[in-house]
């Protein structure tokens, strides 16, 4: 069925790439060519048009090829629109020199253009269909990255565990942040836990309330939680608020958790001029 179109840009295909990506640099936006070197740009615009030119060989290698290049250019960040217009712009491309060359006539026009409508149409849904899956699959990831990043429990010192709290606290992340807690407490055999909420702008009282229960949490597998970094304005938010926090400690700073911690583990930092 497209034996002539297969023919003519295997034939072509060096010469139909050069002309593709001057257009493509011309349609681009600015933006997007800057953060993208030429060699990287050259590069991925072969793998594109060979790609193209799989669709017509065999819809298996076509498949294979859509996969890679689709992971492959959401990496890069080409926008779908950038993907959608490439598309048409070769199909035009193609279709120009098949005119020039003789290939596509006042007698077979008709004809050629419902051949480049089924060539190209099935394959754009398919590039979409791939892209979007390969996007979603990759802002998935991130999500979940994110989200292991969002509420470390890092240990500091021996029994000692600090998780460093910054950011807007919804339902989905305290969760993430009791589960952290409970794993990390086990796994690092810490005995007191310190959260600092120094980069929360705000304590409301949902806030407070995931914070309460988190601690409550911890203390069921034995180890106590101690809240740090409440600044001025947070203090009298939770005053104004009614919020009870009595039921575990608090501290104003990060570094007075710490020491207290130690003095709850019998140690203490001792100053390097007092030894002898």
């Amino acid at each position: 069925m497209f034996s002539e179109v297969t023919e003519y840009i295997e034939t072509n295909k060096a010469e139909l790439t050069n002309v593709w990506m001057d257009k493509m640099r011309e349609e681009a936006d600015d933006k997007f060519l800057q953060v993208i070197s030429d060699q990287v740009f050259t590069k991925t615009s072969h793998e594109f048009v060979e790609m193209i030119a799989s669709r017509l060989r065999d819809s298996k290698e076509f498949n294979n090829r859509l996969e890679e290049f689709a992971e492959k250019v959401v990496r890069l960040g080409w926008p779908l629109t950038f993907v959608t217009s490439a598309l048409n712009v070769f199909g035009k491309v193609v279709y120009q020199g098949m005119e020039s060359a003789g290939y596509i006539t006042e007698e077979n026009y008709q004809q050629q253009i419902n051949k480049f409508d089924r060539w190209l149409s099935p394959m754009t849904n398919k590039v979409i269909q791939a892209y979007t899956e390969s996007w979603e699959k990759t802002v998935s990831l991130q999500k979940i990255a994110l989200q292991e990043l969002s509420a470390p429990l890092i240990p500091v010192f021996e029994k000692i565990s600090v998780m460093p709290l910054v950011g807007t606290i919804d339902t989905e992340r305290a969760r993430q942040i009791m589960e952290n807690l409970l794993h990390g407490v086990v796994k690092h055999r810490a005995e007191v836990v310190l959260i600092d909420i120094t980069g929360v702008p705000v304590v409301d009282t949902m806030v407070a309330h995931h914070i309460i229960q988190a601690a409550d949490a911890v203390r069921l597998v034995g180890a106590k939680c101690m809240l740090v970094g409440i600044r001025p304005e947070i203090a009298q938010t939770i005053v104004n608020l009614g919020i009870d926090l009595t039921q575990f400690m608090t501290n104003s700073t990060l570094r007075k958790g710490i020491e207290k911690a130690l003095e709850m583990t019998s140690r203490k930092i001792v100053s390097a001029e007092g030894l002898e």
